[in-house]
């Protein structure tokens, strides 16, 4: 099976390199500036799993020759719809597009360029970034992967891409109902980017104070209200485990938009935030808390 992994940033790179370690046929599409780093310095990865170090194979979007069976796709949201058309001389009648983005928007764009038929869903777990000298470094021992039929159930090609993913030095896990995985890491996606971009500190220094609690708690009813309204109630299994990790005393636990916030980097406030937010508004949900959380990165990033 041959996988085209659009990027080699801090997911896409990380589960691409992992899969290329134990032999998979992998192939990064990338941007001659990041082909040039990685011809030079190669992938590196520094990961409590183990580090790694390899020669990619590398393509750039010109030199795509024919179709691929599978398209992982993890760029950030605001890079998407560049993205797809770097990748659209890749899908052919068979391939699977595997997006692992947060929220739910890309699959409208997705689906409007290519139908719906080679989109599936997915979800990756992971803490990594890219360092200053474009190395990918894993922050926490979670590494999972989950992908499914957006329709529901397991389906034979759903069993064939597992069987390549299984083994891979990442947790890998082939889910029967993906959508409903994909809306509750929306949930704690945005509700931790709300509250550590709103208070600009970690969950730790949020709930530190007199009244962070009562505030996470909150943007986390809020997230799980739009859910509910459009149909997928987080479970109650999810909604306790991730109340205890957004109250976690002295938890280092940040999102990846309040660190790209203090890097002066772009951030995807309008996908993870303002799309939940009009979904919610379309089904007479407030959330006022999200509205300001969303305002606040708004502002940033008119300043940028």
């Amino acid at each position: 099976m041959r996988i085209l992994i659009v990027g080699a940033g801090a997911v896409g790179g990380y589960f691409g390199g992992r899969l290329a370690q134990s032999g998979r046929d992998v192939t990064f599409l990338v941007r001659p500036e990041r082909a040039r780093h990685l011809r030079e310095r190669g992938l590196q990865i520094l990961s409590p799993h183990g580090n790694l170090a390899l020669s990619p194979t590398l393509v750039t979007s010109d030199e795509i020759a024919a179709p691929f069976d599978v398209v992982l796709l993890s760029v950030k949201a605001y890079a998407l719809e560049s993205a797809i058309d770097d990748f659209a001389p890749a899908v052919g009648h068979e391939t699977m597009i595997l997006p692992v983005l947060n929220g739910m928007r890309q699959l409208d764009l997705l689906t409007r360029r290519f139908g719906s038929p080679p989109v599936i869903g997915g979800v990756a777990l992971i803490v990594s970034e890219i360092d200053d000298q474009g190395r990918i470094v894993q922050r926490a021992e979670i590494q999972q992967l989950a992908y499914g039929e957006l329709a529901g159930g397991i389906s034979a090609r759903i069993r064939s891409l597992d069987a390549v993913l299984q083994g891979a030095g990442f947790e890998a896990h082939a889910a029967a109902d993906i959508t409903q995985a994909m809306w509750e890491k929306w949930v704690q996606l945005a509700s931790l980017g709300a509250v550590t971009c709103l208070m600009r500190g970690t969950v730790g220094n949020v709930v530190a104070v007199d009244g962070g609690v009562e505030l996470s708690q909150q943007l986390i009813d809020e997230c799980a209200a739009v859910a509910t309204a459009c149909g997928h109630v987080p479970s109650e299994s999810f909604m306790k485990w991730h109340r205890e990790i957004m109250t976690q005393i002295g938890s280092s636990l940040a999102s990846s938009m309040y660190r790209d916030m203090r890097s002066g980097s772009r951030v995807e406030a309008e996908h993870i935030l303002g799309d939940l937010i009009e979904r919610g508004a379309a089904r007479g949900v407030s959330a006022p808390l999200l509205k300001a959380a969303l305002v606040n990165l708004r502002v940033y990033s008119t300043g940028r």
